[in-house]
């Protein structure tokens, strides 16, 4: 039978959008700064007028590569499936909701939380063009989701060069309507980090408007020496170390909101750390009730353990973790979210179901559900 279940991390990525949208989009002081396709002997591309490459259109992953038969298995699954083939046909399955919806039905999914472009909008090393670019993809991402709210639920890109750049922009889509939550980067740009002060108005507002707050996996940081390595060996290394090392900043700014005092001032706001997995915050949580219990009672003004303001506001997903099975009661049910990364190769498109039953089977079936469906439905004002 199949068990319904709302992917709490599926992707909208830069290379799978209208090849036109920026350049059409754009407010005319921006429009020369903004990425656009160009057809080139490789095939379409996304890139600049600076000359930057932002991957292939309709490519894979969140960079946009070309799709090449036998490297990755999840690719070839997909590419099974006609979806790159679709692509270089102009058929974008990804961004066209009635397409979308019919991958969501061939994966036995009943809706999906998308995430969208923050990561390519910064390799513009251009504050003002970034911003733009991520207001006409929020633009744009309310028209798509638009056509079934209920399954395409759409995640506002907010700028975070600094707190009141991204109080403006929440502001924005919020009053505008149609999303479901705000996406931060977990990473650069921020120039301060989420627990000054500075923050506080955004996390206010974040909480009031009662929208949940993202946080997306990124990979370890390199340091500068690293471009120096013979190059097959740093990309091979790189590769597999982003790869592996998806919680590392998920879980700085986990600790931050903590011990920082950013959920004991905000009790009401929520908080979702997406495709950063959940083995890790057992030990997470541990490590900051000792700390507190041992260090930091008397200076940190918290009224709570710190794993208590986990339980109470904030959520994880993941797709394949078996190592986690055993600790899922340790990180909470109630906090889990299923996720398929659907189009990413990480992912597990289109055989979530056969997914939650290997992973799930051995709960019962109100948890397996709770896990699948009802906790992001609540999270997201969802019908359960």
């Amino acid at each position: 039978m199949r068990q319904r279940c709302i992917s709490g991390d599926s992707h909208i990525d830069l290379s799978w959008l209208p090849p036109d949208l920026f350049v059409a989009n754009a407010s005319s002081a921006y429009r020369d700064r903004m990425p656009y396709v160009e057809d080139t002997p490789k095939g379409a591309r996304w890139t600049t007028r600076s000359g930057l490459h932002l991957g292939f259109a309709c490519g894979l992953g969140a960079t946009g590569r070309p799709y090449e038969a036998g490297k990755q298995e999840r690719a070839d699954r997909m590419a099974a499936e006609g979806l790159f083939e679709d692509g270089k046909r102009g058929v974008r399955r990804i961004s066209e909701p009635h397409l979308r919806v019919i991958d969501q039905d061939r994966d036995g999914v009943d809706g999906e939380i998308l995430y969208g472009i923050l990561g390519m909008s910064e390799r513009l090393k251009d504050e003002e063009a970034s911003i733009e670019m991520l207001r006409v993809y929020n633009d744009w991402l309310r028209t798509f989701c638009s056509h079934y709210p209920q399954r395409l639920l759409g995640l506002a890109n907010i700028p975070c060069h600094t707190p009141e750049m991204a109080l403006e922009e929440a502001r924005r889509v919020v009053r505008l309507g149609g999303l479901r939550g705000l996406d931060m980067a977990a990473a650069s740009p921020v120039a301060k980090p989420y627990y000054h002060p500075d923050w506080d108005p955004f996390w206010a507002f974040a909480s009031e408007a009662g929208m949940p707050v993202h946080f997306h996996t990124f990979g370890p940081e390199f340091p500068p020496q690293w471009e120096t390595w013979d190059p097959a060996t740093k990309e091979g290394a790189r590769g597999a170390a982003f790869a592996c090392g998806q919680f590392f900043r998920a879980a700085r700014v986990l600790t931050g909101l903590v011990m920082g005092g950013v959920l004991e001032r905000f009790p009401k706001v929520k908080i979702v750390f997406a495709e950063s997995g959940v083995g890790w915050i057992p030990y997470i949580l541990d490590r900051m009730n000792w700390s507190w219990d041992e260090e930091f009672r008397h200076t940190l003004k918290l009224s709570l353990r710190p794993s208590e303001y986990w339980h109470r506001q904030c959520f994880a997903s993941f797709q394949t973790e078996e190592s986690a099975l055993p600790v899922l009661e340790l990180v909470g049910l109630d906090n889990i979210l299923w996720a398929s990364d659907f189009p990413h190769p990480d992912g597990i498109w289109p055989d979530s179901q056969a997914y939650i039953s290997k992973l799930f089977g051995h709960l019962s079936a109100d948890d397996r559900d709770k896990v699948a469906f009802r906790n992001a439905a609540g999270l997201y004002g969802l019908p359960v």
